[in-house]
């Protein structure tokens, strides 16, 4: 197989975009060629044909496009705060972003993955990965919002995952960094790695009807690092594969120390057999602490949990568990074809790309046609897996995904561009370019049993020359090509929200007939909830007090608060009395050190305020509601700490009064 020197990586970067640069953007497979403009046209009060959920990389985010017009529709805020939702600001969503190590506002969203059933996306909820501090969040795609985030223990940059099994039964998260199993103080050296740190896949069991997310088992595997995951589907449902590379266990400048070994592993896990060996008590209970919170519909509200073990299993204790399959050096993707035949995971520096064959996996298993092991774990022979090899494809081949109709499409990141080839016969059939270096891509449904093969899009890293500058930063670039006919055409430009690392998509109609309208005021079950203006009130407990205020078009009620000191604690526990789809109203406070509230129909939200300065301070609507939204504003009257001014409350004419 032909190799990459090390060296001739930046050389062939520099004359890649050399070349680009020394072409027009409009020229060669452009969307001026032919009528793409009208194949992306979506007209006013249409619909797209599919909703595309993309990763926010470093804003920590997931970002939701239609295809085929690329229109932005919203920003689901997961990991990272968000002024303009509230998210992480609100008492209601402050809990979300526990951990073990404190309230953490951020994380690196790299990987959405749609919950499946019988192998196909169902369009029930959107799991992601925050690869910084370990953790896993579920989106439910009723309200496109977050709805639970487990973290993740013994692990360290999460990034293999959260990749589901077939039906959804269990999403996975492989470490990148192995770590001291468990965290110790140890030395950063060579023999103190191979003596110490232990690589964690980990296997969260997800409650079919809930979603409700719990770590079922952990497998302690040898202390490589662990980048990406696909599961098996079919013939091969039951397995899990992971690509590993830095089997030679450095700790510094892995671009060389990682790169010696001619061969790394795609790691096959048979998490049937998992469950076996947990029903024998085989798992070994590991002391350690994590957090789960959830977000309640009815509540309106996050609570966290704590938990203090996990269940662990040795390979070597465990035969028939796990098996390595060698794999060219550094391999990224690892991808299952439609049929689960197929397991394609290409090594980063390798010109070729080398396919596996799950039945040839089986028999090689059978046979006992083993390298060598482990720490207890079987490598299988190379030629014994091996499908067949798709020669000379490009250059830095990352990831693969499937039409449904026997081609694959692997995107090549130093080479720029998409390649199109055969399964089976491993010819090459199609390339497009990409602009420029393209990471991921993705076609609906492409990594599952039944793709909706009309689209591909490319997710690129590096933007240059397609849009307007906007300083030294631009956003990344996602480019749509329809892949419905023998060759790529390129349809459509679009900049991205953060850096997309991947993305999944889904015919809108499975999920637009799901989504939720209004919260019903009825199903409110928010403590802090009420149901009409006669409700609203203030409530003065020692320094805090509780203003149980209204929201309706176009005002809220009470808007004239008295009685407030300097250093009390001031919750404002806002209900949304609409039940009009789409009427949000939003809550600020002149000085608050927080954001907005975001309130949609039907639901409470809880702002805290500390006010600090004696003065008179208004409050307003932030999200426009009605052509009287400007006059939908109030007043909080602060007194000094020592002061005796009466908590007095009023709307109109009303007034209220309390203790």
């Amino acid at each position: 197989m032909k190799k990459l020197g090390l060296l001739a990586i930046p050389i062939l970067m520099a004359g890649l975009f050399s070349w680009e640069g020394c072409t027009s953007p409009q020229s060669g497979n452009s969307a001026f060629s032919s009528d793409a403009a009208s194949k992306v046209y979506v007209a006013p009060g249409e619909y797209d044909e599919f909703y595309a959920f993309m990763s926010g990389g470093f804003s920590g985010q997931v970002s939701v496009y239609g295809l085929p017009s690329g229109r932005l529709f919203k920003v689901i805020p997961v990991f990272s705060v968000d002024a303009e939702k509230g998210y992480g600001f609100n008492e209601e969503t402050k809990p979300m972003l526990n951990t073990s190590f404190g309230f953490l506002p951020w994380d690196d969203a790299h990987h959405p993955e749609l919950s499946q059933t019988n192998g196909t996306p169902d369009g029930r909820w959107l799991f992601i990965n925050g690869n910084n501090t370990p953790r896993i969040a579920r989106i439910d795609l009723t309200t496109f919002e977050t709805a639970e985030i487990i973290e993740v223990p013994n692990s360290g940059g999460n990034h293999s995952s959260p990749f589901t099994t077939e039906n959804t039964e269990y999403v996975v998260a492989g470490t990148r960094f192995s770590v001291p199993f468990p965290q110790k103080d140890v030395p950063i050296n060579t023999a103190s790695y191979k003596e110490n740190f232990k690589g964690a896949l980990t296997f969260i069991k997800v409650d079919p009807n809930t979603g409700h997310m719990e770590i079922a088992f952990q497998v302690l595997v040898p202390g490589y690092d662990y980048d990406l995951a696909h599961a098996g589907k079919g013939k091969s449902h039951g397995w899990m594969f992971f690509t590993s590379y830095n089997t030679e266990e450095k700790t510094t400048l892995l671009e060389v120390t990682a790169s010696q070994n001619d061969k790394d592993y795609v790691a096959a896990i048979n998490w049937k057999k998992a469950e076996e060996y947990l029903a024998q008590g085989k798992a070994h209970d590991y002391s350690t602490s994590f957090m789960i919170n959830r977000y309640d519909d009815q509540t309106h509200s996050a609570t966290s949990e704590t938990r203090t073990s996990v269940k662990v299993l040795i390979p070597s204790e465990c035969p028939g568990l796990m098996y390595y399959l060698p794999t060219p050096k550094s391999p990224h993707g690892v991808d299952v074809d439609p049929t689960g035949e197929y397991i394609v995971g290409n090594g980063k520096l390798s010109a070729d790309m080398s396919v596996h064959s799950f039945d040839k996996m089986m028999a090689a298993i059978e046979n006992k046609a083993i390298e060598k092991e482990i720490d207890g774990i079987p490598v299988l022979k190379y030629e014994e897996v091996l499908a067949g090899i798709v020669t000379g494809a490009g250059l830095g081949p990352l990831h693969t995904e499937f039409d449904g109709k026997g081609n694959a499409y692997t995107s090549f990141f130093i080479s720029s561009e998409v390649v199109k080839w055969k399964l089976g016969t491993w010819e090459v059939l199609d390339r497009a370019p990409s602009y420029y270096s393209i990471g991921h891509l993705m076609i609906p449904g492409g990594d599952s049993k039944n793709p909706w093969g009309k689209y591909l899009v490319a997710l690129n890293k590096i933007t240059k020359d397609r849009y307007l500058p906007t300083g030294p930063e631009m956003n990344h670039s996602a480019q749509l090509y329809d892949i419905s006919g023998d060759k790529m055409e390129l349809l459509l430009d679009f900049p991205t929200v953060g850096e997309p690392h991947y993305a999944q998509a889904i015919p809108a109609e499975l999920v637009m007939k799901n989504s939720k309208k209004i919260f019903p005021l009825g199903e409110n079950k928010h403590p802090h909830a009420i149901k009409s203006e006669a409700e609203g009130r203030v409530e003065r407990n020692g320094k805090e007090v509780h203003i149980y205020m209204t929201s309706i078009r176009s005002h809220f009620s009470p808007d004239n608060i008295e009685g407030v000191k300097v250093g009390d604690k001031v919750y404002i526990h806002l209900t949304n009395l609409e039940q009009d789809w789409d009427t949000p109203h939003g809550l600020a406070v002149m000085g608050a050190q927080n954001a907005e509230l975001l309130v949609m129909p039907g639901q409470t939200e809880t702002f805290l305020w500390e006010p600090k300065k004696v003065g008179i301070y208004p409050f307003y609507c932030t999200d426009f509601c009605s052509a009287l939204h400007q006059e939908m504003q109030g007043y909080i009257r602060v007194s000094p700490a020592n002061s005796n001014v009466p908590l007095k409350w009023g709307t109109g004419e009303e007034e209220g009064a309390g203790a």
